[in-house]
């Protein structure tokens, strides 16, 4: 704990000690994508093609090509294609090509970091995603019948859920726990039981890899714009002949760090983590090369640093309290100062801190990114006492029993907050 104009800490324990942060990677991630792409920078999506549409019939190949986009979601997926519709095309006799050569990674195993493989928050990073490689799925509890109903809320071509859910008399609690889906070609079948006292729920899913996810949902969605398309859905590269048809432009980053950080977005984190290189494709290395040089520009010092993909999510990274107290002096002083701050989750209002310590003393004073792995608890970020005075506060527990700490991190902040 350190005053943002104080030169030496009030509280240290350890400050230097290497510990794996969890999501507070994730502060180092975003205070560098502000000050090397600029809170204003945006990523493009575009679909282009060599041929001509002639009586809205476009003969040759569509190529989707991605710039690495975090947020290209449903509806922005749903505008890029309403673009190529409104320029008069109306079937597509080539191929769909999606280009996801501005990224270079390995391929990726959504089941290696914890056996999950179809929870969204597994997804690897890829120069197209589209709608975070997920869909949604609305469960409704109907007691008067005794069922769970299930509602595809994303479309997705052939597309079928088999729904052996039971409706259950528990408390809602972690409801997702309960619930088993298991995927079959186009089919998810969930079953298990849903308490009736949740009422209703989001349950996001990954249940297919990248291609088939996109496949399912260009053809859904096409289809509802009045298109029609005979070809197939195909990786591969744009040639560079092809001209732009279309594109759809990303919120500003500014924008988008608040999702990383508020709801601990990882996919989105290790797609902005890439876009910090800035040569083409980008690699994990080549970003890590210039977080280096940035730090060493800054003269922020982190021998202990150890970054695997930037969001946290990962058994490897590394950082100590002393080097993110740093970082956190160093984003106080910055131009992005606000963009930054504003991003964090707010104790007791929002993001992953909406329901702790609100009705306390920190509650609506402290901009804080929390961080949660098995083993590891933790949060970093600023809190402003009852006499006006801001401080940086860092705490990460590493312990197999480190769950236990969140009520001493609690402790601690509540202590601050009432100096």
């Amino acid at each position: 704990m350190q005053a943002v104009d104080g030169e030496t800490p009030l509280l240290a324990h350890n400050p230097r000690q290497s510990l794996n942060p969890a999501s507070v990677m994730k502060l180092l991630t975003t205070y560098a994508g502000l000050e090397l792409l600029g809170p204003a920078h945006t990523w493009r999506t575009e679909a282009l093609t060599e041929a001509t549409a002639s009586e809205g019939r476009l003969d040759g190949n569509l190529y989707l090509r991605g710039s690495g986009d975090p947020r290209l979601g449903l509806e922005q997926f749903w505008l890029l294609l309403r673009q190529i519709r409104l320029r008069g095309v109306s079937e597509i006799r080539g191929d769909v090509v999606l280009d996801r050569s501005a990224f270079a990674v390995p391929a990726h195993d959504p089941g290696k970091f914890d056996g999950e493989p179809l929870r969204p928050y597994n997804a690897g990073p890829d120069a197209l995603l589209v709608n975070l490689a997920s869909i949604r799925l609305t469960l409704q509890a109907d007691p008067t019948r005794k069922v769970v109903k299930v509602i595809a809320e994303t479309p997705s071509d052939g597309l079928r859920i088999s729904n052996r859910l039971s409706l259950g008399r528990e408390a809602c609690g972690d409801w997702r726990e309960q619930i088993r889906p298991a995927i079959s070609g186009q089919t998810i079948e969930l079953s298990g039981s849903f308490p009736a006292s949740c009422g209703e729920k989001a349950l996001h899913l990954m249940p297919w890899p990248a291609d088939t996810q996109v496949e399912g949902l260009f053809r859904a969605l096409w289809h509802e714009l009045g298109g029609s398309f005979s070809g197939r859905v195909r990786a591969g590269r744009t040639p560079t002949a092809a001209s732009v048809v279309a594109v759809q432009e990303s919120p500003p980053l500014g924008e988008i760090i608040r999702e990383i950080n508020k709801y601990s977005n990882n996919v989105m984190a290790r797609q902005l983590f890439l876009s910090l290189d800035g040569e083409r494709p980008a690699s994990a290395e080549g970003a890590r090369r210039q977080l280096a040089s940035w730090l060493q520009a800054k003269g922020l010092k982190m021998p202990e640093l150890v970054v695997d993909n930037g969001s946290g999510l990962s058994r490897s990274e590394r950082i100590s309290a002393d080097a993110l107290a740093q970082l956190l002096r160093a984003a106080w002083q910055s131009p992005v100062m606000p963009e930054f701050i504003s991003s964090l989750p707010l104790a007791g209002v929002d993001g992953t801190l909406r329901k702790r310590l609100n009705g306390s003393a920190a509650g609506g004073r402290a901009h804080l990114k929390t961080g949660y792995l098995d083993g590891v608890r933790a949060v970093a970020g600023y809190l402003l006492d009852q006499d006006g005075k801001r401080w940086i506060v860092v705490v990460l527990i590493n312990d197999p029993k480190a769950r236990l700490g969140k009520l001493a991190i609690d402790a601690l902040l509540l202590w601050l907050a009432e100096r």
